[in-house]
């Protein structure tokens, strides 16, 4: 790969995408000649942005490729999450509407588990002597019961000045039904605190009903804002400083990308940013394929995340808790952590990686994660001074993983100490052979995983086995087909470059934004020509705040959506709405909507609007990756299996077999039986010894499960 230009004479342009994991940090660089190169690198948790520098750095002298060269850099962020999930965010205060000051102790009745009398629910992001009152009152249709008193606002910025607070949250009493009370304490604010403290409003970040998780959201947005914007700060700076003068993107919770001005306005947004690139990248394959329903496993060092795609499109949900742990279920398992009521591509993740610690509890009991070695020390065998046994080492025991080097010889593995650790603190106290014990260790994790894959299909009405596995991550293609068993599904797809797919995924991605407005009708009192003038006025807005982010040559495309709930229900359901869709036909498909996920419905209760959203989508013709390209794509990206074979175990009935070890390449539309190891740069995939296996038109590994016997 160089600057050479393409068979039209003009210059080749590149952008990377880089991606941050728990254990590794993936760097993807594609040219509009076609060409792909990646890179893995040592996540660096001590400084996260570190890691994308050397990777950036070496990916591109590696190929020859001038860092002005480059058009843009997409980067998925974890450090919102690490601030709330460690409790490291900024000092914040909240100001709120009198009465109001314990909205965020009082939460919602619900909690993650059930007869735990010592349950202890989290802490507020703010405490109570930073969250302070104002006098004013806004009704909910946007009258004013209760005129705002600036000298209230005053005395309560000078008590926060005085605290010391790096961040404030503003969240009035229905401020959604007109924020000017809001925008006003914000103004006032800003006139006696310091230049530096950041200020936000909820009716800025999530402009609906529900005070908590409003004012959650804000608290949220506000608790992460500095940490948010001083790494990207740094990354930007550190960016330039290597010549890099190339705009810089940031992945979204919902799929979407947007500008490091919009992540440093709206950071809440790049909480759980990491996870959606894989999906969206997913997505992209399934419409490639014309597959109408698909399921993401992506399997990373650190966890496991699955994702449902349904006629090419990714599941959403707009109700998430960050902080809570592993989440399986956005919509199920409630109360755990801090809600976040903005969009997210609905992930459903476990404690099940390459990192994830084996272990033994009194009882003699095998476990599998949730803790993780994570990238330092990380697993025994990458001799970097792990001492517990993680998934890794039981892979490297079984055969199924290269014993000298992963990512094309960077990572030099130690086979002997991986085997070493696990006989003393495993088979040995299970009086087992280390070769089943590696086994169980490999099916305790797929069986693990299983329940991720069931929490975004089974637990949501829909049935795994009418679905198509999509594995990737760096060990995603070495289990799905194990996942897939477990849950009866006969077909599992690997595609190219598996091991870097979430960061192929940011190249993917198109700049995106969310907008909404709350309603809170009953449906029979809207006609059709009112319900489309309120989705217009959205429309009207995101148009004209999608200009700062697009070009004069790309245009801004609008999908509509509405969250809709029976009369009396608590929660409500979002269904799509088309542009040419009555109120009766977006109630009719709320009811399909809800039998689907609930098991039952009623025609004939009345249904309420709650909100309306718009997503604004800059639509570019050159600025994402297409995913047809990878089957093309000259792929520069290190060593690959130099052929041969190796011995695998396939369980205590099979044992070891002789497996032969492939590369990619080795692989054509014919198919080929198993047993198959198929090694590349980024991923190894394991093919079982009673499927078969064979490359599809887009080059993306086919595996076939076979028939479950009757």
């Amino acid at each position: 790969m160089d600057e050479s230009a393409n068979a039209n004479g003009r210059p080749v342009v590149y952008r990377v995408g880089a991606d941050i994991g728990g254990t590794f940090t993936d760097v993807v660089l594609i040219g509009s000649d076609g060409s792909i190169a990646t890179k893995k690198v040592s996540s660096t948790p001590d400084s996260f942005g570190r890691a994308i520098v050397e990777g950036v750095s070496e990916l591109i002298a590696e190929q020859g490729v001038s860092a002005h060269a480059l058009a843009g850099l997409a980067h998925a962020s974890t450090v919102a999450t690490n601030a709330i999930i460690e409790l490291k965010g900024a000092r914040t205060g909240l100001i709120t509407t009198r009465g109001f000051r314990d909205v965020l102790e009082m939460r919602r009745l619900r909690i993650p588990v059930l007869y735990d009398l010592q349950y202890r629910k989290p802490p507020p992001l703010v405490p109570r002597r930073l969250r302070l009152e104002i006098e004013e009152r806004m009704g909910p249709r946007g009258v004013v019961w209760t005129p705002l008193d600036e000298q209230s606002v005053i005395a309560v910025a000078k008590v926060l000045n005085d605290a010391g607070v790096q961040s404030i949250a503003i969240s009035l009493l229905h401020s959604y039904a007109d924020p000017a009370h809001e925008r006003r304490v914000a103004e006032i604010v800003r006139q006696h605190v310091p230049n530096s403290v950041y200020v936000t409003c909820s009716a800025d970040v999530l402009p609906e009903i529900r005070e908590y998780e409003r004012t959650s959201t804000a608290v949220v947005s506000a608790y992460v804002g500095p940490v948010v914007r001083d790494y990207l700060d740094a990354l930007e700076r550190d960016i330039r400083h290597i010549g890099i003068d190339a705009p810089l993107q940031i992945m979204q919770s919902n799929g979407g990308i947007m500008s490091l001005d919009s992540a440093r306005e709206k950071p809440a947004y790049t909480v759980e940013s990491g996870p959606a690139a894989g999906v969206i990248a997913s997505a992209r394959m399934a419409r490639a394929l014309k597959l109408k329903n698909a399921i993401s496993l992506d399997m990373g060092g650190t966890t496991a995340k699955a994702a449902m795609i349904e006629n090419g499109e990714p599941a959403r949900t707009t109700e998430y808790e960050v902080g809570s742990g592993i989440n399986l279920s956005s919509k199920l398992v409630k109360g755990g952590g801090y809600p976040i009521k903005l969009p997210f591509i609905d992930v459903s993740e476990i404690g099940a990686g390459g990192g994830s610690i084996v272990s033994l509890d009194g009882a003699g009991n095998l476990s599998v994660g949730p803790r993780s070695a994570g990238a330092v020390p990380g697993p025994v065998c990458y001799g970097a001074g792990g001492t517990e046994p993680t998934f890794t080492d039981a892979a490297l025991a079984t055969g199924y993983l290269n014993p000298v080097a992963l990512a094309g010889g960077r990572v030099k593995l130690d086979a002997a100490g991986s085997r070493a650790v696990l006989e003393e603190r495993i088979a040995k106290p299970l009086g087992l052979p280390l070769a089943e014990v590696a086994y169980g260790i490999y099916t305790i994790a797929a069986a693990t995983m299983t329940r991720a894959v069931k929490a975004v299909t089974t637990y949501r009405g829909r049935d795994p086995r009418d679905f198509v596995l999509i594995g990737f991550g760096g060990n995603g293609p070495m289990v799905a087909a194990a996942v897939a068993r477990a849950l009866s599904i006969r077909k599992v797809l690997i595609p190219p470059a598996p091991g870097v797919f979430s960061a192929l995924g940011l190249l993917m991605s198109e700049i995106e934004h969310e907008f909404s407005s709350s309603l809170f009708r009953a449906t029979y009192e809207l006609h059709d020509a009112e319900f489309g003038n309120l989705f217009g006025r959205l429309e009207t807005l995101a148009a004209t705040s999608m200009e700062q982010e697009k070009r004069a040559s790309e245009t801004v495309a609008i999908r509509r959506f509405a969250e809709l709930r029976y009369a009396g229900q608590a929660y409500e359901l979002t269904i799509p709405v088309g542009e040419k869709d009555r109120i009766a036909d977006v109630v009719a498909n709320f009811h399909d909507e809800h039998r689907k996920t609930y098991g039952h419905g009623s025609d004939a209760d009345p249904v309420d609007i709650v909100s309306i959203r718009v997503y604004a989508r800059v639509v570019t013709s050159d600025a994402t990756f297409d995913y047809e390209r990878l089957s093309t794509s000259p792929q520069s990206n290190g060593a690959h299996a130099k052929g041969g074979s190796r011995k695998a175990y396939f369980g205590r009935d099979v044992g070891f077999i002789d497996t032969p070890v492939i590369p990619r390449g080795a692989l054509t539309q014919t198919w080929r039986a198993g047993p198959l190891i198929i090694e590349e740069y980024d991923a190894t995939c394991v093919v079982p010894y009673d499927a078969r296996a064979r490359l599809d038109a887009l080059g993306n590994i086919e595996i076939e499960l076979p028939e479950e016997a009757e």
